[in-house]
């Protein structure tokens, strides 16, 4: 499985793997060893309709 989450973040802000921490630990309890992945965390300006963070995945055979 392939992860990319955005952040929707200030400026200064640097902990977005922090955020998509969350989104991790649910695709593991969720799906077991399937759930482990690789992922990517990007800090963005804003995410259409005012969301806080968009989490992007595709599983990779």
């Amino acid at each position: 499985m392939k992860v990319v989450s955005l952040v929707n973040s200030a400026p200064d802000f640097t902990e977005q793997h922090l955020v998509t921490n969350g989104a991790s630990d649910l695709f593991a309890d969720v799906f077991g060893e399937r759930g482990r992945h690789s992922r990517s965390a990007f800090g963005v300006a804003q995410i259409p309709l005012g969301a806080c963070i968009e989490i992007d995945c595709v599983e990779v055979d």
